[in-house]
Order: C-alpha cells, then structure tokens, then sequence
C-alpha cells in the first residue's frame, strides 16, 4: 500500500520542538509511559541538517535576531501574543500574534532521503519566500504490535520477539519572515494545497486515494465473510449493553419501591398506634373519628398490597428480558460458528485443490513467487501477465523496489524477463538485461556505498551538518 504523503504546520514551540527532534538525554528521560514509543537502537538512522547560511543552530537565537529585525524594518515591537482590537462596526476582533519561526511535520517513506526534504525545503523558499532552518528525519519512532503484522504491511519489523510499526516522519522548521520588509509571509488555503501537491510529487508519494486502489468494493467471499461475522459480533455486544442498561434501570426502579414500602410500612405502624390510641378515647369523642382512621388504615394496606403486586410483576419482566437476551445470544453465536465451520471446510477444499495443483504443474509454485517478487518490484498487471503468461521481454524506465534493500533504484530502458534458472531447471529467475534482480540489486547497493564514501571524503560536496 502506497504511503499518503502529508504535512501539518504549526507555530514552532522552541524548546519542546528542539528537545524532541535532538533526542536530548533529559527529553528521553522525561517522556515517560505511552502509545508511541522511541526505540534507542533506531536512533542512529536519524539525519539532521541545519541551514549553514544561519551560523548557528539555536532557534532562541534566530528568534531574538528576528525581534529585532522586525522593530528595525517596521519601527514597531514584534506582537507576539494574540490581542483584541475593534472593527469598523465596533465587532471586536482577535488578531492572532506573530509566528516568525514554524514547523511542519511530513511524512515519509522508508527510503527518504535527507535530500528529497531539503529539495522540498528549498522549493517552498523559491516560491513562498519561507526558509528552511533545520530539517530532522526520524526513523526511531513507532508502536509496538499485539501480534504479526498483515501480509501487506512491509514497513514492520520484528525487535527481539516483538514487531515494530514505525513511523517514518520528518519535520522541517521554517522562518516565516521576509527579512526585507520585516513582515510575516501570508500563505492562503491555495497555497497550502500546492505544497501538498509539491510534497507527494518531490517525494513520490501518493496524495489521496481511490476506491479502485483502496479496494474496499472487491472484497473476496471469506474476506466478506470474516467482515459480516465481525459487524453480527459488534450488534451482539451492542444489544448486550442495552440489555445490562435496561436491567440496571429496572434494578433502580425495584430500590426506589422497596425504599417507599419501608416509608409506608412506618406511616402504617403509626396509623395502628393513632387507631389504638383513638379506639381507647372513643368513647369520648364518639366513633365517627375512629371510623375514618380505620378506613384511612385500610387504604395504606391496600397500596401497600397493590406495591407488592408491581414488585412481583417487574421482577418476572426483568427474568424474561434475561431469557430472551441469552437465547438472542445463543442464536447468534450458532449462527456465527456455523459460517466459521463453513469457512474453514471451504479453505480447506482449496488447499486440497492447490497441493493437487502444485503436483499437476511443478512450475506453478514458481509462477507463482516469480508474479509475487514482480509485483513488489512494482510491476503493474499487464507487465506481470506478459511476463508470466507470454513469457515475453520488457523494456522499463523509472523506479524498481528492492524488498532486500528497502529502497528504489533507478532504471532506464532496461530489459526484464523471467527465465529458467541456469543451475536448476525446476527454478525461475526474473532477470535484468540477462542478470539476475538480485546480483543486479546489489550491484546498485555497492555503487551508492562508493558514492557516500567518495562524498564523505570531499567536504566541498556536503550540504550542511548530518547525524
């Protein structure tokens, strides 16, 4: 899967930004327990380049210079807090502070070079007027996985008995300032979308995506399967909760009953003391008062009663909620194991036809690795089929993926066919200009060492400082 290329630019927090893209012992000390992680033994593979037109690499520095460079062009003090000011219908209006010095932060692929970015650095600073300060490739940073990665994924790597995602960025710190007019560069939405045009096309990157190329309307039968099964699984644990909500309403309800029982219990106990106590004074104050406490009593008995028949009532509704959710769960689940059952005879069933198949034709094994290796060279179907299918030869241009080398190598009318392997006829190889991929792969592995070595030793040819 192609990586979309991205970039976010926000104003540049001096000294967090610097701490976090040197890798400085006291920030490694303090970052403390998270999702992300920074793996030390990576760190080696990050690069750093500072701007030598600066002559220095301390952003407080270059931001003080700023300061003053501002009060010196415009005669007035750099503003930079946000501040309110009124409008012309007497609206107030928050006018936000200067950002003179900002960073982006892009992702990358595993074979960027510093080069790429700076020569992306370099073309915002032609057309936007905003200069590259310091640029950081970090190659160190990721998330552990619970498990193996999908067969798609070609970035993980395993650590020890774990497999590491990384996350290949970089950030990049602009001066956002014209120097000749002491202003702050105004770059619009328009212009926002042409840097991320420039970003993917100077890195090779993909800038959006497509259904065709997402894929998500050609899943295949088991893969449609697996999904519906996983979507019946989230239905069940959402029915399930509502089922525990309701049950724990209704468990509210019973508490709050019990709770006006006991009150009218008391209210009760009271009334057959008030009635005892009358009953011994009737016969002063005659009977019509007792009367009406013993009609009085009898209406609290008969709510109460009445209250007894609700509690009943709810709690064998609350049983037959139950039922009914355990029973809707059980269905499900059957139903669930059922497709599994059927998924796992059909698998099976291929991989008999397939053993049958490699028995049949011993070559298909290797057409079949040979259309692999093809496509993760980067190789579209219809060379793949004229490779495989007619066993014709290819000229290509452009750029060829290495899976050893994780990298691209540049290719130009070069030849490309599959054939048997001179030491083994039960083999295939897929050559370039009659020379095995891999022999060639090295070749140009060998020829970028010489090149960095002889670069190393003319310092003339250096672009700033690396790590």
């Amino acid at each position: 899967m192609a990586t979309i290329s991205s970039i976010h630019i926000k104003p540049c927090n001096i000294a967090s930004s610097e701490a976090h893209n040197r890798r400085t012992p006291e920030y490694l000390r303090n970052i403390g327990e998270s999702k992300i992680y920074i793996v030390p033994e990576l760190s080696a593979e990050n690069e750093q380049w500072i701007n030598p037109a600066f002559g220095h690499d301390d952003l407080r520095i270059h931001y003080d210079n700023i300061k003053r460079m501002v009060k010196e062009k415009t005669g007035r003090a750099m503003q930079e807090k946000e501040r309110e000011r009124k409008g012309r219908n007497g609206k107030i209006i928050k006018v936000a502070g200067c950002s003179p010095i900002r960073e982006g932060v892009l992702l990358i692929k595993p074979d960027t070079t510093m080069d790429d970015v700076l020569c992306f650095g370099e073309e915002c600073q032609k057309r936007w007027g905003i200069t590259p300060l310091q640029i950081f490739l970090h190659k160190d940073e990721g998330h552990w996985l619970s498990g193996e990665p999908d067969a798609e994924d070609r970035e993980s790597f395993r650590m020890g008995d774990r497999w590491f995602k990384p996350n290949y960025h970089a950030h990049i710190v602009f001066d956002w300032m014209s120097h000749e007019t002491g202003k702050s560069r105004k770059l619009n939405d328009e212009d926002m979308t042409q840097m991320q045009t420039l970003l993917s096309d100077i890195l090779s990157m993909q800038r959006g995506q497509s259904k065709a190329e997402s894929r998500k309307e050609h899943l295949e039968r088991n893969d449609f399967i697996i999904e519906k099964q996983k979507t019946e699984l989230q239905h069940i644990d959402e029915a399930k909760r509502h089922k525990e909500q309701q049950i724990s309403l209704a468990k509210q309800e019973l508490r709050q009953v019990k709770s006006e029982i006991r009150t009218d219990k008391l209210k009760s106990v009271a009334t057959d003391a008030a009635t005892a106590i009358a009953s011994g004074v009737g016969s002063l104050f005659g009977s019509g008062k007792l009367k009406e406490l013993e009609r009085t009593n009898e209406d609290l008995h008969q709510e109460i009663d009445e209250r007894d028949k609700d509690i009943d009532t709810l709690k064998i509704q609350m049983q037959q909620m139950q039922e009914q959710h355990d029973k809707q769960i059980r269905n499900l689940q059957g139903i669930h194991n059922q497709e599994l059952e059927a998924k796992d005879r059909e698998i099976s069933r291929l991989n008999a036809l397939l053993e049958k198949a490699f028995k049949w034709f011993p070559m298909l094994k290797e057409m079949l690795r040979m259309e692999k290796l093809c496509a993760v060279i980067g190789f579209t179907k219809d060379m793949i089929d004229c490779l495989l299918t007619k066993k014709d030869a290819i000229q290509c241009n452009g750029k060829i993926y290495s899976e050893e080398h994780r990298r691209k190598f540049e290719i130009k009318n070069d030849i490309f066919k599959v054939e048997k392997n001179p030491t083994d006829d039960s083999k295939l190889v897929l050559t370039i200009n009659r020379q095995p991929i891999s022999e060639w792969f090295k070749e140009q592995v060998e020829k970028l060492r010489q090149g960095l070595r002889s670069t190393t030793e003319d310092p003339r040819k250096s672009r700033g400082f690396r790590m």
